[in-house]
């Protein structure tokens, strides 16, 4: 009876993973990050990638994640109770089933193209009407397009950039901006039109990446050496 006991929990585990990806996936999530991250909360094992920033930062992607890491520690309770033979003959094999059933419906209904769309919308409405947009993850206020990113260039000691005003090194016309100049402890951001550029500064971008990379390639490569050396 322990091992049926342990079959239905790990059906009624891997049911609540489906729904809370499909949850996660409608609040803009990307199917192979919200799956990841949907078991890395489960089980506990808490991988601090820059993808878990994306929940951090995300209110209603929060509340998914406080659910499964509630039902995480609880679920593992369960199962070494199981394992253990701490559970009596009384398994309720019988409420586990109707749970079972009521988690199977629901994964069926949240992955609906009607319900999705209905469940995508209310998340957007619910960021719209009660948050500020400061409180929006960074990607849903700043990537209007694909290809937009925010991104660290470092300059280097032979870097063509070092002495040169802060928006010089950007080419007439291209989709780059200069959000602010980490320099040292201090950060820029008032005075970058007269800033000039100096060794160990970081440049902190927001644009098409392609036009990113081709204009600061060389400061790019240098960082890809210098963290393959590492």
């Amino acid at each position: 009876m322990n091992l049926v006991f342990m079959l239905l929990y790990f059906i009624i585990i891997v049911l609540v993973i489906e729904i809370s990806v499909t949850l996660l996936k409608l609040t803009g999530l990307k199917s192979t990050v919200a799956r990841f991250q949907v078991i890395s909360m489960l089980t506990g094992t808490g991988f601090t990638t820059d993808e878990s920033k994306s929940i951090i930062d995300h209110p209603v992607r929060r509340k998914i994640s406080m659910f499964l890491i509630l039902f995480g520690v609880f679920s593992l309770a369960v199962i070494i109770s199981s394992i253990s033979s701490l559970l009596t003959d009384d398994l309720r094999l019988m409420e586990l089933s109707i749970i079972i059933g009521i988690l199977a419906v629901l994964a069926i209904f949240v992955k609906t193209p009607f319900l999705n769309n209905r469940i995508s919308n209310k998340m957007r409405s619910e960021m719209h009407n009660h948050y500020e947009l400061w409180e929006h993850p960074i990607e849903d206020v700043l990537f209007l397009e694909e290809e937009d990113v925010v991104m660290e260039i470092d300059i280097y000691e032979d870097s063509e950039f070092i002495d040169a005003k802060a928006f010089d090194v950007i080419p007439h016309g291209a989709d780059i901006n200069i959000l602010f100049i980490e320099s040292g402890e201090v950060k820029i951001r008032k005075e970058l039109y007269e800033y000039k550029i100096k060794l160990g500064d970081t440049l902190i971008l927001y644009g098409n990446k392609k036009e990113i990379e081709e204009t600061f390639s060389k400061e790019i490569e240098v960082k890809k050496k210098k963290s393959t050396s590492e």
